[in-house]
């Protein structure tokens, strides 16, 4: 088996420059033209399939696994980084901040591309060994409006011959844990979002006579305030639920009473996903959402003594969607977290596994 470690670490300079390049160069949207152009820049020389989008600028590659020539289902895993950045000015002074008045990768999908052209890079060196075939979307318009909805029209599921069996995302996160500790939690990780405009129509006028006219302005400051109130009036305090106002427009001078103002906001939560699956597949619902036992241990080094003991029988429960653990403790060494963090894996009792993400001068 390659060691993977080794060739991630040879890799990591130039990663880590693409990753500050992209960084530089940030684009909007559905139209990222110059990061899709240095995205094969980037894929070069490297056997794979590749398909450019017709109503957006992605990118498709596919690298077909050598391993295992004669098994007759090849499974299909489907690797996913997006590509879009921001309307955020960035200012800051490092070398590689982005030269893009008012846009700037806030959202670390300059990291998600760099590790995306990273996993290409090291699974093509160890295609030998794939008993199946890889498929690595650069989607634009993750922000918005929608670009993974358009890549799978134009076929990005079975682009390599036959429907993905699963498909896997990233995401980096800043500055909520330390580096180095391990973190997680039963069900879903992270919330549904969706987008709310609200239009306030009232009636203009002059500024000294605002009984004349119709201000929708105080209207639209009670909605705001009002949305917030129901947050904690009409959701149990145990559910999470996040509605953000990060817009509000109206009128063009300061003694000119507006036709309208316009709020826009963001509401998260995580019963619009239980939905979303429940509609779409029971089944699976049942199993995502099925209350679960976490695995009842006080430190990483008993996972490690009861390593090739673990099963699910003996656990008492089917699956842990995630597992917690936290590090740095001086007491425990990484490589021993990362032992039990193997051991859990190896008996079958973990699927997902999350960490805190570098800083921005690791990458």
């Amino acid at each position: 088996m390659s060691d993977t470690r080794a060739i991630a670490e040879r890799l990591a300079p130039d990663l880590r420059a693409l990753r500050r390049e992209l960084h530089q160069r940030p684009e909007l949207g559905l139209d990222n033209p110059w990061t899709q152009t240095r995205i094969l820049e980037a894929l070069a020389g490297l056997d794979l399939e590749i398909t450019l989008g017709a109503d957006l600028t992605s990118v498709v590659a596919v690298l077909r696994g050598e391993g295992w020539p004669d098994l007759a289902e090849r499974p299909v895993v489907l690797l996913r980084g997006d590509m879009d950045g921001l309307p955020v000015s960035e200012e800051v002074t490092d070398p590689w901040a982005s030269t893009v008045p008012g846009v700037m990768h806030a959202c670390g999908h300059d990291l998600h591309v760099a590790g995306l052209v990273g996993a290409a890079q090291i699974l093509h060196e160890v295609r030998h060994e794939l008993a199946g075939d890889v498929i690595f979307m650069f989607q634009p318009g993750e922000e918005g409006p929608g670009g993974a909805e358009i890549m799978v029209r134009e076929g990005l599921l079975d682009v390599a011959g036959k429907r993905a069996d699963a498909a896997y995302a990233i995401h980096v996160i800043a500055a909520e844990e330390p580096h180095g500790v391990w973190y997680g939690r039963p069900g879903p990780t992270m919330a549904a979002a969706d987008e709310v405009t609200i239009i306030v129509t009232g009636r203009g006028g002059h500024g000294s006579a605002p009984h004349r006219a119709l201000d929708p302005v105080p209207v639209a400051c009670e909605i705001v305030l009002a949305l917030q109130t129901m947050v904690t009036r009409r959701f149990s305090a145990f559910e999470p639920i996040v509605i953000t106002i990060g817009r509000i427009t109206a009128g063009t001078k300061c003694n000119i009473i507006a036709d309208t103002a316009e709020i826009y906001a963001m509401g998260r939560s995580e019963r619009i996903v239980g939905k979303a699956l429940a509609d779409a597949d029971p089944e699976l619902a049942a199993r995502a959402f099925v209350a679960t036992k976490i695995f009842p241990i006080a430190a990483v080094d008993a996972v490690v003594q009861w390593r090739g003991k673990l099963s699910r029988e003996r656990l008492g429960v089917e699956t842990i969607d995630l597992y917690q653990v936290h590090w740095p403790n001086p007491a425990v060494p990484k490589s021993q977290t990362m032992a039990g963090m193997r051991a859990l894996r190896d008996a079958g009792v973990i699927r997902h596994v999350g960490v805190s993400n570098f800083s921005a001068k690791d990458w």
